[in-house]
């Protein structure tokens, strides 16, 4: 290679390496922020004055976790709840809240919490859910997923929830994470989980519970937003 065409490539590698390192600088402004900064504190409700009665469901209160889950889960607050109405399966719902995902506290997927507690997922996909809240009707996209322990099964919904956004994905969910750190300084973020026994191994058994889980989080949704910020 001449001299000449030598000569002519150095803008091209500066250029590259200026890019590459206007990257780097971009991240790694991305990560000091998103560990280091004082966040602010929403104002929001305690998940423990969520409601027994929701619509017509009646809710009981579940054992707490103890201090070996707690410190797997790393929650700062929980509701931990079953709810009954007449002619539907029992719902199980558990909210789990992070006023900060900064410090390696994070909401964790039920797809890793479940199978240690014995459930193996057998169905996993998504269900659209039609929902209402303060600014009127909207489309959520949840999770769903069917799990198996030994001869029980249960219909699962979960999804990821904070600052006025209802995510499924989980890696949309680490996405936002860092944008809304560096553009609001803000990492809390909470995971809305259902739970509901499949009575047998039929599908009709399956469509039944199914109903129940989307009937009880269409009431629940609207009351969410008391206690997990936008």
């Amino acid at each position: 290679m001449t001299l000449e065409k030598s000569l002519s490539r150095v803008p091209m590698v500066v250029a590259w390496r200026t890019a590459v390192v206007a990257v780097l600088l971009v991240v790694t402004w991305g990560y000091l922020e998103l560990k280091f900064h004082a966040e602010p504190m929403p104002a929001r409700e305690p998940l423990e004055q969520l409601p027994y009665d929701i619509a017509d469901w009646s809710g009981n209160r579940e054992p707490d976790f103890d201090s070996s889950v707690m410190n797997v889960l790393g929650v700062d607050d929980y509701a931990l709840r079953s709810y009954r109405r007449p002619g539907a399966p029992s719902v199980g719902l558990y909210v789990g809240y992070y006023s900060s995902q900064r410090q390696g506290d994070t909401v964790h997927s039920p797809l890793n919490c479940l199978p240690g507690a014995g459930w193996v997922p057998t169905e996993i996909g998504r269900r659209t859910l039609s929902v209402a809240d303060g600014a009127g009707q909207r489309s959520i996209e949840v999770n769903r997923v069917v799990i198996q322990k030994g001869l029980d099964r249960q219909l699962v919904f979960y999804w990821y929830q904070g600052h006025g956004r209802v995510v499924a994905s989980e890696y949309w969910g680490k996405v936002y994470l860092v944008t809304d750190a560096i553009r609001m300084n803000r990492t809390d973020g909470a995971l809305v989980r259902v739970m509901v026994p499949i009575a047998d191994d039929g599908r009709e058994a399956e469509a039944v519970s199914e109903q129940a889980a989307v009937s009880f989080a269409r009431d629940l949704f609207p009351l969410l937003g008391r206690y997990l910020p936008s």
